[in-house]
């Protein structure tokens, strides 16, 4: 197999894998530095975002898409109904994006490119504290097709406070996921999702999707079997 030097620059390596790929990418490296991803200073700038990058920047496009509906006169009572609807349409779009994008299975050079920049390099460094958040230019790509969706299935005044609830949700996707792997959670509920999701990267890495709750995992039968044993001797 197709060696990868972890000493130069990983992006343009990773291809070379083949149908390797998978394997190397789910044998998971535990330290905290994280690698070098391209040659370039400019390109590897890009590439590192700090866990408060993520509400400084979108906390306050949702509350201007929630603010748009109050002005196309949707009475306060029912933003909060809307925002609602919002943050759980994210859990839905979190479970699928990291069920069927983040872990397609890949084997061409540039597939395998596309998905170590997207999501591999975590599963291969999970501990690399400044790529472990989506950088707010790439989250910004998702966010385009996510307004087109939801402007499909609501009303012109309604959509942009659903949206701007969708947009809180993913905050709390990912400084949860950050909290998940860098913080040492005290009460039963955040140590049940830390495990929950640490089971997904260091064991068995084709269930348990879910970030910010496993009920999407329940719904569609990807719930790890650990967690189904559980729950049925419980």
């Amino acid at each position: 197999m197709v060696k990868v030097d972890l000493k130069k620059p990983l992006v343009f390596q990773v291809g070379h894998l083949g149908d390797g790929y998978d394997e190397w990418v789910h044998d998971p490296i535990l330290g905290k530095e994280g690698p070098r991803f391209f040659h370039s200073n400019f390109l590897e700038f890009f590439t590192r975002t700090p866990w408060y990058a993520i509400p400084i920047v979108w906390i306050p496009v949702a509350l201007f898409f929630i603010h748009n509906s109050l002005t196309m006169g949707v009475p306060p009572s029912n933003i909060s109904q809307l925002i609602l609807i919002g943050l759980l349409a994210w859990t839905l779009a979190e479970y699928l994006l990291h069920r069927f994008l983040f872990h397609v299975k890949t084997t061409s050079y540039w597939g395998n490119t596309f998905h170590y920049l997207l999501h591999g390099c975590h599963h291969k460094h999970p501990m690399d504290h400044l790529r472990l958040v989506f950088p707010p230019a790439a989250a910004a790509m998702f966010a385009v097709p996510l307004w087109n969706i939801v402007k499909l299935f609501s009303t012109p005044t309604t959509a942009p406070a659903i949206f701007g609830g969708l947009l809180l949700g993913y905050v709390m996707y990912d400084c949860t996921h950050y909290y998940l792997h860098h913080g040492q959670p005290k009460s039963d509920a955040p140590k049940m999702l830390k495990k929950y999701h640490l089971n997904h990267h260091y064991r068995i890495s084709n269930y348990g999707f879910g970030i910010t709750s496993p009920l999407w995992d329940v719904v569609f039968g990807t719930l790890p079997p650990s967690v189904k044993g559980d729950s049925k001797s419980s």
